[in-house]
């Protein structure tokens, strides 16, 4: 795993993806801290194909446990680029949804 977050850090974008996206074997083992540890590492990140790479591997992480991926999200979404959060809160009630986005949460 440690090579996923020298990837992470790199300064080359598909190396970035490849990491958030490879955490998807993991999440799909019931394991969601190192996804969970990259999404941050790569949170603030400018380019839109990380940004959806983080909320979609937060959604993939809220479908098996909805609480890990809120309160996640409770705690980083204002900081957070608006299509990472978009990306994770796709499946949320709409009213939930609607907290987050205006920062009611």
């Amino acid at each position: 795993k440690s090579i996923l977050y020298e990837m992470a850090k790199s300064q080359d974008l598909w190396k970035q993806r490849i990491a958030m996206m490879s955490t998807f074997y993991f999440i799909k083992q019931g394991e969601f801290d190192d996804a969970l540890k990259i999404a941050k590492i790569l949170l603030n990140h400018e380019h839109d194909l990380i940004q959806k790479a983080v909320g979609w591997m937060l959604r993939e992480i809220g479908n098996r446990d909805f609480e890990v991926e809120y309160n996640f999200l409770k705690e980083n979404y204002k900081s957070m680029p608006r299509t990472m959060l978009r990306y994770a809160i796709e499946k949320f009630e709409p009213e939930l949804r609607e907290k987050f986005l205006k920062g009611l949460i």
